[in-house]
Formats: C-alpha cells, structure tokens, sequence
C-alpha cells in the first residue's frame, strides 16, 4: 500500500545540520583537512602519508612524529575523527589497509595508466559509498522533498550538471523542481522558496560563492536547506539543514572527477528512495513522463 504524501515540513532553525558523514578514517580526514588546526593538519597528513606505519606507531611516537603532544593526538582522534582514542584509530587504519592493500594503482605515465587510475578512483569512491552514508538522514532528505511545495536544485560550474540530473530525475517522479545555473536566478529563485519550500544544494568544496549565496537566500526565506558535497566542515554544510558528506579518496589528482561520480550516485539513492516510499505518486508521474517523451521520438 502506497505511504501518504506528507504535509510541507519547515526547517528546525534551532536545530544543528544533520550530516552523514563520510565512512573510512582516511576519507573523514581528506573531508576535514581545509577546516583542521594547524597542529590538527600535521598529525592529519601524516596519518593520510603513511596509514599502514601509523598502526605500528605508538601514540608518543605519533606525537613526536608530528612535533605535537600526545593530547593532541588523543583529542584529534575524540574530537575530529568522533573516536575512542588512538588505539581505535590504529584498529581502523588496520582494517582500511588491509582491505586496500591490492588496490593501489600506479602513477599514470601510459594511456593504459591513465584509464586505469581514472577508473580505480571512481570504483574507490563508489564502493565507499555505501559506508558514507547515515540511512536516517537520507530518509528524512526524502520526506522532505516530496513534501515541499517546490524545489530549487542550486549548482554551478562542476557541479551544474548533478544538478541538471538531479532536476531532470526529480520531476521524473512529480517533485516541483526548478534547476537554474545562472548565479542571478538562482539567487532570485531562492529568496521566494518561502517556508514551503527546499533548496538542494551540490558543491564539490562546499566553498562556492555562488551555491552558498543561493542556500543563505533560501535560509532567509525560511526554506528547509538540503546538501551534498565532499567536505565535512565547510561554509556549505553550516548553512544546510541535512548534508550528505561524500566523496571519492584523492589519488592522481582525480578527486574531483571521482566524487562528481558520488554525487551522481547519491542523486540516484534519493531518486529511488523517494519512488520506494512513494510509489502510487511516481508510477503517476513516470507515466507522465513516459507520454511526454514520447511525443519526441521519431
């Protein structure tokens, strides 16, 4: 039997972001690192140069390492990576280098090694995925966007075309949604979303003016604010009520192109999600949209 369509839900401006965080130790760290300390950054990197030393290293040793304390490092652990301590970072980077040890690829030099890193990193960053994600955050993304009056999708440059996706999959199953690239409209558009409403916002750094002018306007419009992006502590994700934090691992200077991968995934998650909760609603629109389409072909 077919769910009810909820009512309109207007953001808890009370209330902190929910984020789903990023999975693997590594990963949370690479989200992290633009926002770290300075002396949070050091251990950070020599964590992500050398994942298979440290879990042989003791925890003074680390700090000595790193030309930090042993606090830090403990506190590093406990208030960046939401862990017990060190010895429970060690037991994760165990466990991650052990799963990857077969996975590495090699600098690309060869065409053979440039399709190679490209496809390894993509495959790296869609297996993590799975891991990546908080299943009660994704669930309340969902209600939220079947129930809002109007939907404005917000993404610009690299990230224009998830957004284009997103819009496209979006209507697909009966969500009032508007994608508009130009900054000016976007920002326009946002600013009359009303309490009614939800912007889904997708930027790779979570640092583009452009996305985070849209998501403030909407904010002051009262709409509820809905996120993807690849780094955990960012301008974006304080300004999103609910954020999904996904993204590939760097290697070959070709995260950028593996996390839009992740987006891309994460926009099908929602997609079928919503069909799986809503099903009556987005057979009727599919139907819709089928008719549609097919006044265009040949």
């Amino acid at each position: 039997m077919a769910r009810p369509v909820p009512p309109p839900v207007a953001p808890d401006t009370d209330a902190r972001p929910a984020l789903a965080l990023v999975g693997t130790v590594t990963a949370r760290i690479r989200a992290l690192r633009p926002s770290l300390s300075p002396t949070g950054a050091r251990i950070g990197d020599a964590v992500l140069a050398a994942p298979a030393e440290i879990v042989g290293l003791t925890v003074s040793e680390l700090a000595d390492r790193t030309d930090t304390s042993v606090g830090s490092v403990v506190r590093f652990c406990q208030d960046n990576l939401g862990l017990k301590g060190f010895h429970d970072l060690k037991l994760r980077l165990a466990a991650e280098t052990a799963s990857s040890a077969d996975a590495g690829v090699r600098a690309p030099g060869t065409p053979t090694d440039t399709v190679r890193a490209v496809l390894a990193a993509a495959t790296a960053g869609l297996e993590q995925l799975p891991g990546s994600l908080d299943y009660a955050v994704l669930a309340e993304i969902v209600r939220l966007l079947r129930g809002a009056e109007r939907v404005l999708v917000a993404g610009v440059g690299t990230s224009a075309p998830i957004a284009a996706d997103a819009g496209y999959r979006l209507r697909m199953l009966g969500v009032r949604t508007e994608v508009l690239t130009d900054p000016h409209q976007q920002h326009l558009a946002a600013r009359t979303l009303g309490p009614r409403g939800c912007c889904l916002a997708i930027s790779h750094t979570g640092q583009t003016q452009e996305t985070l002018t849209a998501l403030r306007a909407a904010t002051e419009s009262g709409a509820v604010t809905i996120g993807v992006t690849s780094y955990l502590r960012s301008p974006f994700t304080e300004l999103c009520r609910h954020a999904v934090v996904a993204g590939a691992p760097e290697r070959h200077g070709l995260e950028a192109t593996a996390s839009r991968l992740v987006h891309l995934a994460v926009v099908d998650i929602l997609v079928a999600l919503l069909a799986d909760d809503y099903p009556t609603a987005a057979s009727t629109a599919q139907q819709l949209y089928t008719d549609a389409i097919t006044a265009h072909r040949v």
